[in-house]
């Protein structure tokens, strides 16, 4: 029987690591000083150990020791030349620094941003469309501050806050920040820095009308829903009738003022259908249709999908420290693997949902077959038996 027609010299593994330039990585850490005291497990074999343990959805630093002890002959194929302990694994999740991650992310995000950019957008305002958000993450231990009321019983769980940024047109963000669960979102707005003609989706909970103003000046437009107790002077409105002459958008001008700011906005109340609900939206566009405003808006949904999508595919629910440092560097690390595997979704010319796309990758990591053969062709290798058997003659029976 002829050999399997995936069959290539690299692990599958190996070919995922293509996708990053390993010297980049290796000068990161040797001048960020990140590898200073260590004498064997460098910047890059951490990495890549971590990657593997993110892939593979282990939920403990005992799983990824023993996956990378059974996996021993194909090290070499991945460039790393140490088998890790679990002991040296803690303390190097402890030690070094998540900034060394960090930089790691961002330099593939700048590296494959184009093969990321969606070319199909249609609307003027798609490739200035920016999208800001948080997801918070429980953790077992109050290692960070977390949430909410104190239980009656049992000590109170900590959280982490990761506040992201991204275009709407790539899918994935371009800034990250870290805090405690119980730091308001708002904080994170006054750090944002947009171009002027730059558009940015939020929820409710970024409302400030301070930044607001600010954003008024330097030509950056936002869309926001309103706060059901926001008080406002209107200005002036006009109505939007539908056949049975209901009325199902209001779209006013109006004045929000608190201590010694005033600022202008636009609100507009539509009726959602399908919610059987008026929602109300805030912006400081004037210009735009309001069916546009009210699809910037929807457009912002971009970002919870991707947050139920690092969530539901990656091991988020129990983490390989107890530290801040080790907390942080697994999320950077599943926000890496999360790029790789986008990369690769965008390269595959087979249109795999996502969820699929990391199943495969995560059954056949470390097996000697082309990443790209088999993902847009999973199912040549069984065709080619049942046809090669087809072929051949029947086995002869004892009663022929």
């Amino acid at each position: 029987m002829s050999k399997n027609i995936h069959f290539t010299g690299q692990p599958l593994f190996s070919q995922i690591l293509s996708l990053i330039d390993k010297q980049e990585i290796k000068s990161f850490s040797h001048k960020g000083g990140y590898d200073k005291y260590v004498k064997k497990f460098d910047g890059y074999s951490h990495f890549v150990v971590m990657l593997y343990g993110v892939l593979m959805r282990y939920d403990s630093l005992r799983e990824i020791v023993i996956g990378m002890l059974s996996e021993a002959g194909k090290l070499q194929h991945l460039g790393i030349n140490y088998m890790v302990k679990r002991s040296t694994l803690s303390e190097a999740n402890n030690r070094r620094s998540s900034e060394f991650f960090s930089k790691i992310y961002f330099s593939l995000y700048q590296k494959h941003k184009t093969v990321l950019a969606d070319s199909q957008s249609t609307r003027s305002w798609e490739h200035l469309l920016h999208i800001m958000d948080s997801t918070t993450i429980s953790l077992f231990s109050n290692v960070l501050k977390g949430v909410g009321r104190n239980p009656k019983h049992g000590k109170k769980k900590g959280g982490i806050k990761v506040h992201t940024v991204m275009r709407a047109d790539e899918g994935l963000p371009y800034d990250v920040h870290f805090t405690s669960a119980a730091t308001h979102d708002h904080v994170m707005l006054r750090k944002l820095k947009l171009t002027n003609g730059a558009f940015l989706a939020m929820d409710r909970a970024y409302i400030d009308y301070k930044v607001f103003e600010k954003f008024t000046q330097d030509g950056v437009f936002y869309v926001t829903k309103m706060k059901k107790n926001q008080r406002f002077e209107t200005q002036q409105s006009c109505y939007r009738v539908n056949e049975k002459g209901l009325v199902v958008l209001n779209d006013a001008k109006v004045i929000f003022s608190k201590d010694d700011i005033k600022h202008t906005s636009r609100k507009i109340e539509y009726w959602e259908q399908n919610k059987k609900q008026s929602s109300v939206l805030l912006t400081n566009n004037f210009e735009l249709d309001p069916d546009e405003i009210i699809e910037i808006y929807k457009r912002r949904w971009q970002i919870e999908l991707l947050f139920k999508q690092l969530k539901q595919n990656f091991p988020l629910k129990y983490f390989y420290g107890e530290s801040v440092n080790a907390i942080q560097t697994q999320i950077l690390v599943t926000l890496i693997t999360n790029l790789l595997l986008t990369v690769i979704k965008k390269k595959v010319k087979r249109d795999w949902s996502f969820s699929n796309l990391v199943t495969m990758v995560r059954q056949t990591l470390m097996y000697y077959i082309n990443l790209y053969s088999f993902c847009e062709n999973p199912e040549k290798a069984w065709l080619d038996i049942i046809q090669e058997r087809e072929k051949s003659p029947p086995m002869p029976s004892l009663f022929d």
